[in-house]
């Protein structure tokens, strides 16, 4: 059963999925939550899990007790579509192929990658691999999963901390494979890459439309920024903590244009997800006008 008080809404969070995948769904109901993201496998390791038959019923029977209506997997921290390294990319590609094969076979609705870094500096060239990688995949698993660009903070050699570059990678991508595509918006990358959220907001998203178009976005990662506007640092803060503050979390959260767009939360845990969890949802609940 879900949590007393449950009220489905769009918000969800980032949850563990120790002791297997299939106990995520009990885990964002903990939080009083509709939606939730997870690691289909242990993000900072190569090996490939796959989803046994009896893991994807447990997780489906999750899903439909507690009421989550979207899943998401977030992909592998090692993948580097971007790399100009072929044997890094081909490992890329290939473990890709795993995060869309362990996401197909549990329903989920979307997988969250990174776009990389173009580490020779190369960032059009780095912009194409990606697509070409994603491309690959998708022509290699079928199913359900559509995956979303996340909008990254610009650090070093990174690619995708633009809008331009996200709809670069989305124009590279066959027709065949458009309704497969959008976009993770993540309130403290954009902030510290440059798009100013706390005094511009409808400039920002006038700028996302005109670019990439409102109908892309599907997901928001919905998180503070330890450092300033422009820093190119991802560093998450709890909401309301750090240089974003509350304005545009208010905004995000009163915006008729998001109202169904699920936000996720990945703010820090410091060894009490749940306490902390809660303590930022809630946060977020109050802002609603």
């Amino acid at each position: 059963m879900s949590a007393p008080g449950f009220v489905p809404d769009e918000l969800g969070a980032h949850v563990s999925a120790a002791g297997g995948v299939d106990h995520a769904p009990e885990r964002a109901a903990e939080l009083t939550c509709a939606c939730l993201q997870l690691f289909t496998k242990q993000p900072n390791r190569w090996a490939e899990p796959t989803i046994d038959d009896a893991t994807a019923d447990s997780f489906a029977d999750g899903r439909e007790a507690h009421g989550i209506r979207v899943a998401a997997a977030h992909d592998s921290y090692l993948i580097n579509l971007a790399s100009p390294d072929t044997v890094l990319w081909e490992r890329s590609v290939h473990c890709f192929e795993g995060e869309l094969q362990r996401s197909a076979a549990l329903g989920l609705e979307f997988v969250v990658t990174h776009p990389g870094n173009a580490t020779d500096g190369d960032y059009e060239s780095g912009l194409a691999r990606n697509a070409e990688g994603l491309t690959r995949a998708l022509e290699r698993v079928e199913g359900p999963t559509s995956v979303l660009l996340e909008l990254t903070a610009g650090s070093g050699t990174s690619i995708g901390a633009t809008f331009e570059h996200l709809a670069a990678i989305l124009a590279f991508m066959p027709r065949r494979f458009t309704g497969r595509f959008g976009v993770c918006f993540d309130t403290c990358h954009a902030f510290a890459a440059g798009y100013d959220l706390v005094g511009d907001w409808d400039g920002v998203w006038t700028r996302f439309d005109d670019v990439i178009g409102l109908q892309r976005l599907h997901l928001f990662h919905v998180n503070d920024s330890k450092q300033p506007l422009g820093s190119r640092v991802d560093r998450h803060e709890h909401l309301g903590q750090g240089t974003l503050g509350a304005a545009p979390f208010r905004r995000l959260m009163n915006d008729a244009r998001f109202a169904d767009v699920p936000k996720l939360i990945e703010t820090p845990k410091q060894g009490e997800p749940l306490t902390y969890d809660v303590m930022n949802l809630e946060f977020l609940r109050k802002l609603r006008d």
